[in-house]
C-alpha cells in the first residue's frame, strides 16, 4: 500500500488564507504581461487594466479552476511511453545547464551532442518519463538554430513524450510543426508535448514567456507553469510570502490559459527557494527551498485539484561529494513526500543548476529508484502479517529455507549502482567508487543506444522543414 499521508506546512485554514490573500493581490495589483496579444485577450474577458497590469477577478480564477484538468494524458509516439500526469510521481529532464561535466574531460560548455547524449539517457532511463527540455544548453549551435537542432535531436534519439522550448512565437510554432511532422497528424487531439514557463517574478510575464503559452495553449499542448522566486532576492523572505507569490503567478497564467482555451492542460508546476544572502543569489541546497515548495503544492495538490510539479534533486555541490548526496536526497525525499506528480532538477544537476554530471544523472536514477520505492509502501494484507509463517518457524529456525522467501525475495528493491558487496570483495573487485561505476555505466548506456527513432522518411521531411525555416 502506497504511503497514506504526505508531508504538510500548511493547516487547511492557512490554505483558505494565502488563496484569499493571492486573489486580494490578483484584484488590486494586478500582474504586468507584456504581451499586447494577452492583454487583448483579457481586455475581451472583460478585465480591467492598466498600462501592462491586467487585474484579476475571482470569479476569473473560479472559473479557470473549473475547466483546468485535474489529470490528463500525456501522449507519446510509442504509446508505451505514453503516461498520465496526476497519478505517481513522474520524472522529466533537468532545465538550465550551461556546463556538462564527467570525470574524464572534466566540466565544459555543452554541446550539441551531450544534448543528444542526455536524450539517449533518458530514453533509456527505467526512472524517466518525459525528455526533451534544456537539460544542457549547447554551445556549438548558433541562437538562430538551437531551437530547431535541440527538438530535432529530441525526436531523433527519444519516443517518450517530450518538453519543448520557451522561446518567441514564430520559433515555438515551427518546434510545434516539427512535432506534428513526427507524429503525423494535427497535435490539438491528443497532449504530446508540453513547456515550461517562468513568470517574470515578481508579478510579471516576460513578452517570449507569454507568446510562448499563446501558442501551445492554442493547438492545446500542454503548459508547466513554474516561478523560480528567491526568497529575499525576487520574493518576501518569509517562506509564506513567497508561496503567496508563487500562487498568484501560477494563478494568473492559468486564467490566461483556460481563456484562450478551456479545458487545456496545466501543471501547477514550483520552482521557488531562498537567496544564500551572502551573496544575494540562489541557494540550491537549501532545506527552506523544499518548505515553499510544499506549502504550494498543498495549494495545488489539496486546495485547487491540479496536477502537480516541484524542483527535488538540486544541489550546490559542484562535484560527486558527500554534499551532493545529501542535499540532492534531502531535495528529492521532502519532493516525494510532498505529493508532487511530477519532479524536475533531478538527473545529474550540480553547481545550482549550471551543470550536469553524466556520472551523476545515472547516481540519481538510482536516488530516484529509493525514494519511489519509499512512496510505494508496504504490502498490508493478511497475507503479508506472515503469522503462520512466523508459528511454523517458531524459535529456532530460519527464513532462508521458506517457500515465502524464494517466492519473493527478487520484489525487494536493490541497487543499480551502490556497492553492497564485502569489503574483501570489493577491493578485489578493483576498488571502484561510485563516481568510477557511474562512468563506466552511462558510456556503456550511450554505446547500446539506437541510431534513430525515426524512420527515413520522417527522418528527411524533418530536416526539409528546418532547411526551409532556416533564418
Amino acid at each position: 500500500m502506497a504511503l497514506k499521508s504526505k508531508l504538510e506546512v500548511l493547516s487547511q485554514e492557512d490554505l483558505v488564507r494565502v488563496h484569499e490573500a493571492s486573489l486580494k493581490i490578483l484584484r488590486e495589483t494586478g500582474v504586468v504581461l507584456l504581451s499586447d496579444e494577452a492583454l487583448d485577450i483579457f481586455r475581451t474577458h472583460g478585465a480591467k487594466i492598466a498600462n501592462k497590469t491586467v487585474f484579476i477577478t475571482e470569479a476569473m480564477v473560479a472559473k479557470a479552476l473549473e475547466t483546468a484538468p485535474k489529470s490528463f494524458r500525456m501522449q507519446a509516439r510509442n504509446d508505451c511511453h505514453s503516461v498520465t500526469v496526476g497519478e505517481g510521481m513522474l520524472v522529466q529532464p533537468n532545465v538550465g545547464p550551461v556546463y556538462i561535466q564527467d570525470l574524464d574531460q572534466g566540466r565544459r560548455k555543452a554541446t550539441l551532442e551531450d544534448y543528444a547524449n542526455i536524450q539517449k539517457l533518458c530514453q533509456a532511463s527505467p526512472v524517466v518519463d518525459l525528455v526533451g527540455s534544456i537539460p544542457v544548453d549547447p554551445s556549438d549551435v548558433a541562437p538562430k538554430d538551437k531551437y530547431h537542432a535541440m527538438m530535432y535531436e529530441i525526436l531523433k534519439n527519444t519516443d517518450k513524450p517530450n518538453i519543448g522550448f520557451c522561446a518567441d512565437a514564430q520559433e515555438v510554432r515551427e518546434q510545434l510543426d516539427l512535432i506534428e511532422i513526427a507524429v503525423g497528424g494535427n497535435l490539438a487531439d491528443k497532449h504530446y508535448t508540453s513547456v515550461l514557463v517562468n513568470p517574470l517574478s515578481p508579478l510579471g510575464y516576460g513578452t517570449e514567456t507569454l507568446e510562448t503559452m499563446i501558442e501551445y495553449v492554442k493547438r492545446n499542448q500542454v503548459l508547466l507553469l513554474a516561478p523560480c522566486i528567491i526568497a529575499g532576492v525576487s520574493g518576501p523572505i518569509t517562506l509564506l510570502g513567497t508561496a503567496v507569490l508563487q500562487n498568484v503567478e501560477i494563478l494568473a497564467g492559468l486564467v490566461l490559459a483556460q481563456l484562450i482555451n478551456p479545458g487545456v492542460p496545466v501543471v501547477y508546476s514550483v520552482a521557488s527557494t531562498t537567496g544564500y544572502m551572502k551573496a544575494a543569489t540562489y541557494a540550491a541546497g537549501a532545506p527552506e527551498a523544499m518548505l515553499i515548495n510544499t506549502a504550494s503544492l498543498q495549494m495545488g495538490l489539496d486546495y485547487y485539484h491540479l496536477p502537480t510539479r516541484t524542483m527535488a534533486g538540486i544541489t550546490h555541490a559542484k562535484v560527486l561529494d558527500c554534499q551532493a548526496g545529501y542535499e540532492t536526497m534531502q531535495s528529492l525525499m521532502l519532493g516525494m513526500l510532498s505529493g508532487a506528480h511530477m519532479t524536475v532538477q533531478s538527473l545529474g544537476v550540480l553547481d545550482a543548476i549550471m551543470a550536469t554530471s553524466y556520472e551523476k544523472f545515472v547516481i540519481d536514477e538510482e536516488m530516484i529508484s529509493r525514494v519511489r520505492r519509499v512512496k510505494a509502501g508496504i504490502d498490508t494484507s493478511d497475507a503479508a502479517l506472515a503469522v503462520d509463517i512466523i508459528q511454523s518457524v517458531g524459535h529456532s529456525g530460519n527464513y532462508l529455507v521458506e517457500m515465502s522467501t524464494f517466492e519473493h525475495f527478487r520484489s525487494l528493491w536493490t541497487p543499480t549502482l551502490a556497492d553492497w558487496e564485502s569489503y574483501a570483495d570489493w577491493e578485489n573487485a578493483g576498488s571502484e567508487d561510485i563516481g568510477m561505476r557511474a562512468n563506466r555505466k552511462f558510456k556503456e548506456i550511450l554505446r547500446n543506444a539506437p541510431e534513430t527513432f525515426l524512420d527515413p522518411e520522417t527522418d528527411k521531411m524533418l530536416k526539409s522543414y528546418i532547411q526551409k525555416v532556416r533564418r
